[in-house]
């Protein structure tokens, strides 16, 4: 027998090797580039998606076969686990295709904050000669006499402080709902109150899904809470973070600096937003106090090879071997 694993609708553009590789020998690829495109035939036949956005109702009726939903990314709350639930199927991600790059990027974007690189850059783009002067950039300091701070040690969480344990770092981390022990398997210290780690951190560092629990729980009363000079990263997902609490913060010089790679509004960004129109017209008091990336954290080859295999093998491997893995719908399926 062999199952279908419809692609809806797909990214990528090249020869889709990945979706076919994925599938194995008992099951077949099947790729669309739009939804619009399935046709009814297709939507019955299928036995697994595998989608980055969720799958509207009036599609999702007609895949009465369907066993198994699985979004090829980390975050999911894009997708109404709840209704997929309803029809009996299980939602998965695919958590560990990006672990190394994220935990790399944001060590990257505290790096070029603390050692000014993205600074001298540019003021050695404006004159050379008379910016050849290391002194210039104040925020510099050692790094293995900073405290560095993890919100959520998950996989990314935990890879974020091994590489910033390297470095020479005292880590500490705040999440509830991490298992005792961890902190003394990763030797790292655990720190009971969101606030608190604020106070006594140079550099925090986000890494938390995007939930009820977690929407905008970076906010005023936390940054009030920061250590002088602290600097803030956010790699996560951009609503975790009150972006209005943020730009008071930094205007009034209760941060230092903000690194973010994510932004409550994406595509289109919201350039209105005050912090980051003060951002594109480079005014004087946050210059060189923001770092802005595109979403790009997770990014690399050999992610993305990881990110489209691993979605397909995902579905692949329940279909002919009942294995399920990464399951984010459990608690809503029934029987």
């Amino acid at each position: 027998m062999t199952y279908k694993i419809l692609w809806a609708p797909l990214r990528w553009t090249d020869d889709h090797h990945i979706e076919h590789e994925s599938a194995g020998d008992q099951c077949e690829a099947v790729l669309a580039a739009s939804l619009e495109e399935i046709t009814q035939d297709q939507w019955l036949s299928c036995d697994a998606i595998v989608s980055l956005t969720d799958v509207p109702e009036r599609y999702r009726s007609q895949a009465k076969n369907c066993k198994i939903f699985v979004t090829p990314k980390v975050g999911y709350d894009n997708i109404d686990i709840k209704a997929w639930a309803a029809a009996g199927i299980p939602v998965c991600n695919v958590p560990d295709y990006g672990t190394m790059e994220v935990a790399d990027h944001a060590i990257a974007m505290y790096l070029s904050l603390v050692r000014g690189i993205t600074y001298h850059s540019r003021e050695l783009q404006k004159a050379p000669d008379d910016n050849w002067l290391p002194i210039r950039y104040k925020p510099t300091r050692r790094l293995s006499t900073s405290t560095f701070g993890i919100v959520g040690l998950g996989r990314i969480g935990m890879a974020t402080a091994l590489r910033a344990k390297a470095f020479g770092m005292d880590v500490c981390f705040f999440d509830p709902h991490v298992e005792n022990g961890r902190d003394k398997a990763l030797g790292v210290r655990r720190v009971d109150d969101l606030q608190y780690l604020f106070s006594q951190c140079d550099a925090v560092s986000i890494h938390v899904p995007l939930s009820r629990e977690t929407d905008k729980l970076i906010n005023a009363e936390v940054l009030a809470s920061s250590k002088p000079n602290l600097m803030l990263i956010n790699t996560a997902r951009g609503p975790v973070i009150d972006l209005d609490a943020l730009y008071h913060a930094l205007k009034t010089d209760q941060l230092q600096a903000a690194a973010l790679d994510v932004l409550p509004e994406e595509k289109p960004v919201d350039k209105s937003h005050p912090l980051l129109r003060a951002w594109s017209a480079q005014e004087s008091w946050i210059d060189h106090r923001l770092l802005l990336t595109p979403h790009s954290a997770f990014y690399s080859t050999e992610s993305m090879y990881d990110m489209r295999f691993l979605g397909g093998q995902g579905a692949a491997q329940f279909l002919t071997k009942g294995v399920l893995r990464n399951c984010v719908n459990s608690e809503y399926l029934t029987g």
